[in-house]
């Protein structure tokens, strides 16, 4: 039984693996490609895409725990995929309607797709093997930066056009990975009950004659069982909004959702769009989501590993993360025009404060990496530590609140020039260290006073 659990966290990472390599690559390119589009009748916007897809994200979590309790993981993580496939297939012929309403449904299959995955790694794990297969499955996960936008690199390095044939081709091998990512979901298998697998459990249902009309009597127990439990997690969710230390968390929460929309979209799009770079300009984009996937998987191995020998406290690290971030913003207003994010052309000519530079460009998408791996993994450990208990709405206040500040900087992003920006996420990321400073001051008190 072990080892089917191993089996099943593996193809679980494999799967996120191929999807995310095509989805993350994707969101990377989406408003570089869609500024190159020949079609004169296409008018969508890669920044609106992603804002719609984060906020549809955002909302569709207080559903998703329903849809996963009646149809189950495996299921609804498949479904999820094939909205995913839907999303990236939009590409290779894109046309305004479909570009929005995949956005529109990729948002809602994303809500059901983490649900079911955490879902689906909390039930075959234990006390014993939830760290190690939580470890497995970040590890496949974050590997999903690295791939796809290798390809871009090969593929644009040197272009400084990307014409419709690069890109029908690119999205077609996005398109065959998302497939096989999906495809995995069909190899998960099940895990019964008191060891039992699906499988038995059903060969006895058999044999114990259940009819056709008992399992739609199931269902319909688990779907009105998944309504309370949506309802009280809601209450839940409502009561622990109105709590001091989610209120102070909250600013932490939304820098992250800033951060989050400008190292995956908007930041690509910058190198992208900065004539300084010349014929290197589209590769970059592919070698930075490349070195911001390294940042990443560094800082989230680096710092996990640290805090659980207690070597560094949750308030040194997310500080590292600022000052990290800080000096990223700083290099970057250097190093970058400050009208890439909104040019409507494919290239800016502005010149920057520094000649741009391309070390300095990959030194900040590393430290943008870093930076987010620090925000995120003690944000996680905080929540965790504090709300034990009541894990799963306290989480999904995170991710609400990270999701809906991510749309707001993906609308905001092709029209606000890159100075002002950076100049939000320097004032909401500072607001946002201090508060957590001040939870986590709370909480060595109270656990101070609980001794005495």
């Amino acid at each position: 039984m072990a080892d089917r659990r191993t089996f099943n966290v593996v193809i679980l990472g494999v799967g996120f693996l191929f999807i995310f390599t095509a989805f993350t690559t994707c969101g990377n390119v989406e408003q570089t490609v869609v500024k190159s589009l020949e079609n004169t009748t296409f008018s969508g916007s890669g920044y609106h895409s992603l804002g719609i897809i984060y906020g549809v994200f955002s909302f569709s979590n207080l559903l998703a725990p329903t849809v996963v309790t009646v149809i189950g993981p495996k299921l609804t993580m498949f479904l999820s995929g094939l909205l995913y496939s839907g999303y990236i297939a939009a590409f290779i012929y894109p046309s305004t309607w479909s570009f929005y309403l995949t956005s529109v449904l990729i948002g809602i299959g994303a809500a059901m797709l983490w649900t079911a995955q955490g879902h689906f790694l909390v039930e075959n794990s234990d006390a014993s093997t939830i760290n190690r297969n939580t470890g497995m499955f970040w590890a496949l996960l974050q590997c999903s930066m690295l791939f796809g936008n290798l390809y871009i690199y090969f593929d644009w390095n040197g272009r400084t056009e990307i014409p419709d044939s690069s890109r029908r081709t690119i999205f077609l091998s996005l398109l065959v990975a998302s497939a096989v990512g999906t495809l995995c979901f069909l190899a998960l298998r099940g895990i019964g009950h008191e060891g039992e697998t699906l499988a038995e459990e059903e060969e006895e249902e058999e044999e114990e004659g259940q009819s056709l009309l008992s399992t739609r009597v199931t269902y319909k127990r688990r779907a009105n069982a998944a309504m309370q439990d949506t309802k009280s997690e809601f209450k839940t969710i409502l009561r622990l909004l109105k709590t001091k230390t989610v209120l102070l968390l909250s600013p932490c929460m939304a820098y992250s959702g800033l951060e989050l929309s400008f190292y995956t979209g908007v930041y690509g799009t910058c190198l992208g769009a900065t004539a300084h770079f010349g014929g290197a300009a589209k590769g970059l984009i592919g070698i930075s989501g490349i070195v911001v996937g390294v940042g990443e998987i560094v800082g989230g191995g680096l710092f996990g590993l640290l805090c659980k020998n207690n070597r560094f406290r949750r308030t040194s690290v997310v500080f590292l993360g600022m000052v990290v971030h800080f000096v990223a913003f700083y290099l970057i207003f250097l190093n970058i025009p400050g009208d890439a994010p909104v040019v409507l052309e494919t290239a800016t000519q502005t010149n920057p404060y520094l000649t741009p530079s391309v070390s300095i460009a990959l030194l900040c998408s590393f430290l943008l990496g870093l930076g987010d791996s620090c925000f995120n993994t003690q944000l996680y450990s905080i929540l965790g530590r504090i709300y034990a208990e009541q894990s799963t709405p306290a989480f999904a206040i995170f991710k609400f609140i990270q999701s809906v500040c991510a749309a707001v900087a993906f609308f905001y992003s092709g029209s606000l020039l890159l100075m002002w920006q950076l100049l939000l996420m320097v004032i909401l990321g500072f607001a946002g260290t201090l508060c957590f400073f001040v939870v986590e001051r709370m909480q060595n008190i109270s656990g101070d006073l609980q001794e005495y």
